[in-house]
């Protein structure tokens, strides 16, 4: 397989890794955002976070939740961010949860500055997809 991401966790690849769990690892991307920019990983190939097991799912977002306040003590706020998907943005398509930090002076401003703001469902719409999404 030629995941860049997959050679990191080979060790074919160097990166800085600063933890690993059972079944997920984070280091600092090669490529960051912002000082401090960290990937958490599943160590196991998958391309979008609902094809995870659920043991893979509960490692990867617990050792999230574990980053998250280290990273967040770098400027005081982080933005978590995942591509699930080529559409969506995804560059490598292997499971991968940005944290980044932010600051007011990033700008990069909020995710709704990334959309058509003029975007407008009727209450049919909005309805259709209510049924559509919800369990």
């Amino acid at each position: 397989m030629d995941c860049i991401f997959c050679k990191i966790i080979l060790k074919q690849i160097p990166a800085k890794i600063l933890h690993q769990t059972p079944y997920s690892i984070c280091f600092l991307d090669a490529f960051p955002l912002s000082k401090g920019h960290v990937l958490v990983i599943p160590k196991k190939h998958h391309q979008k976070v609902q094809d995870l097991t659920s043991d893979e799912n509960s490692d990867l977002f617990s050792l999230v939740h574990t980053m998250v306040s280290k990273v967040d003590s770098i400027t005081g706020s982080t933005l978590i961010a995942i591509h699930n998907g080529e559409d969506a943005g995804q560059e490598i398509p292997h499971v991968h949860v940005h944290l980044v930090p932010r600051s007011k002076f990033d700008s990069a401003g909020p995710i709704h500055s990334m959309f058509n703001p003029s975007l407008k469902l009727s209450d049919a719409e909005n309805e259709k997809y209510y049924n559509l999404l919800k369990i």
